[in-house]
């Protein structure tokens, strides 16, 4: 049975796990979803009736959390010979490490990046983020005489804004123990690319795509370094080019 993917290459839970299986020399079919449906969009395969991101099939496991497909992508005994071997580590003792940092992505680093790219994805690209108070609620005198709309939509900013600051604390501290580690190692885990570095692909491209977000990895060498390798490696260039809109078509 062929490996099936449903999902969106947009989504960050798809791009991880085609990321895995472009690593891996598995060969897949994308059955793309209406991710802005829920569970009203088509096609709707098992274990994905509820709007999750992605569902995997393939034949022997279908599975719907994006971090368990790529352990199980990457351990398991049909495509152990294929692609790049060393995903998972060639050992008990790799593999713990892998898992360190695996669990580090999804529970630290995964959390404060979604924050910060869902209140990114509302916040003006020119409003300063530096600390300044521009967007936060008028004083109560001003929000008297104003339309509801507006007061509404200037309290939504300002949520985004202190989601966004909160994010940014997070993600500071979070990062400075990656360029400490960095410093020590190639790879998160070692001085092979795992699949600690690639769970951390979707978020962390989104981040440094972003002018608001990206001083989070161009201000630190290390961090910045290793952005650069797994970021530049042809699986995930795949992933881009999935990822881009297609091209609108001159009318005639």
């Amino acid at each position: 049975m062929p490996v099936k993917v449903f999902g969106s290459p947009a989504s960050a839970e798809v791009a991880r796990v085609m990321a895995c299986l472009f690593e891996k020399d598995v060969e897949f079919q994308l059955i793309r979803v209406d991710s802005f449906r829920g569970p009203k969009r088509l096609p709707r395969p098992k274990l994905h009736p509820h709007g999750e991101s992605i569902t995997f099939d393939d034949g022997q496991a279908t599975l719907v959390e994006s971090r368990r497909i790529l352990r199980h992508i990457a351990g398991a005994e049909k495509y152990r010979n294929q692609g790049n071997k060393l995903l998972f580590g060639p050992g008990a003792l790799e593999r713990a490490s892998i898992e360190q940092w695996l669990q580090t992505e999804e529970q630290n680093f995964n959390v404060p990046s979604a924050d910060m790219l869902y209140s990114l994805s509302f916040l003006p690209p020119d409003m300063p983020l530096d600390g300044g108070r521009r967007g936060a609620p008028p004083a109560p005198s001003a929000a008297a005489g104003m339309h509801p709309l507006h007061r509404q939509h200037m309290e939504k900013m300002d949520e985004m804004r202190q989601r966004y600051e909160k994010s940014v604390r997070e993600l500071d501290k979070l990062l400075n123990i990656y360029e400490q580690r960095l410093y020590e190692t190639e790879y998160l885990a070692g001085d092979t690319f795992t699949l600690a570095d690639l769970s951390h692909l979707p978020n962390a491209d989104a981040i440094a795509s972003d002018p608001r977000s990206q001083h989070l990895i161009a201000s630190r060498e290390n961090v910045s370094r290793w952005w650069y390798k797994i970021s530049n490696r042809p699986a995930w260039k795949r992933i881009k080019e999935l990822q881009r809109p297609p091209s609108a078509e001159a009318p005639f």
